[in-house]
């Protein structure tokens, strides 16, 4: 089977202009590169192409259907949702993702957001930034809490390869690792049941996919079950949290803080929840803990490797 021609529907969502794309280039003999495809656009572009790439672009059983040359799509991220995968089957096609190319940069990004959470730096920073610092009658500015991390127990929800990165790091800082078994579950050896976990963790960082179990599996209940003082770090996929129930929790006290890199629905609303002002202790960051220089290389590279591999009739990473 010969492949030539692709497309890449959203290459902007990867690239600001700063990585080298010759080893995607050179994968094919013929490229097209698009930005950015809105919903309306993807059919007409996508036709006559044997390869589509793709990192947020939907491509439902209708568009599928129409993209009659179509054997390959690449996605260019490890969550398959964009893609209807029983279509693809059906059709035929050949899906692939790309895999563990942002291991250290969504781990450090946790390590960060758990920084800044304990030891309040942002909120203390935005206080001088507002003046009161040079108001102050004291020297320094405490009063809310600074926490020392051998002092915290980390509850890792997902120990596939970022949680194992994560926990890794977490213990050269000192601090206890826990394990969560799988809600619902007898805990293996070496993990604690969901519950029992929720009950002792001083942060909780979220590291499973986004699945019909996992879905809503941070919600008014489970912030119940967490300490008064424990903070929670989302790094995987926005649907895991009902962000009401999380923004009822902060506002509450039910729980100390939040540091969160996705959303629901991304980009988010401006009128969005979790953004409203009045939030307290909470962080978000615009979905970039994996965006690296040279997390978004590995990338590319690996996409380029999936497409050889699949020209060779040795596909890797494949999924459907």
């Amino acid at each position: 089977m010969t492949i030539s021609h692709g497309v890449f529907l959203d290459l902007g969502s990867v690239d600001n202009g700063d990585l080298d794309t010759r080893v995607l280039d050179r994968s094919l003999p013929g490229w097209q590169w698009f930005d950015f495809s809105r919903a309306d656009e993807i059919v007409e572009r996508i036709q006559t192409a044997d390869v589509v790439v793709t990192n947020k672009c939907v491509l439902s059983r209708q568009i599928l259907q129409q993209a009659g040359n179509l054997k390959l799509v690449a996605i260019a991220a490890t969550g398959t949702n964009v893609v209807d995968l029983e279509a693809a089957a059906e059709l035929g096609i050949t899906v692939c993702n790309v895999r563990d190319y942002a291991t250290y940069s969504v781990a450090q990004h946790v390590i960060t957001l758990i920084l800044n959470l304990v030891t309040a730096q942002p909120f203390y920073a935005n206080r001088v930034r507002q003046g009161e610092w040079s108001k102050s009658r004291q020297f320094s500015i405490h009063d809310q809490p600074i926490r020392e991390l051998p002092d915290l127990q980390l509850g890792i929800v997902g120990y596939g390869v970022l949680g194992q990165t994560v926990a890794r790091l977490a213990r050269a800082l000192d601090m206890n690792v826990l394990i969560a078994e799988r809600r619902g579950c007898d805990p293996r050896p070496d993990r604690l049941r969901f519950n029992d976990m929720l009950g002792v963790a001083d942060v909780i960082s979220i590291h499973c996919p986004l699945t019909e179990e996992t879905n809503g599996l941070f919600n008014q209940n489970t912030f119940r079950a967490m300490k008064r003082s424990a903070v929670l770090v989302n790094t995987a996929r926005g649907g895991i949290v009902v962000e009401r129930d999380l923004v009822a929790a902060l506002r509450a006290g039910e729980i100390a803080g939040a540091g969160v890199d996705t959303l629901s629905t991304e980009p988010p609303p401006a009128d969005h929840p979790l953004l409203a002002a009045d939030i307290p202790n909470l962080i978000i960051t615009p979905h970039n803990a994996w965006a690296s220089r040279t997390a978004r290389q590995a990338c590319l590279d690996q996409l380029a490797a999936v497409i050889t591999a699949f020209n060779h009739a040795l596909p890797i990473n494949r999924v459907v």
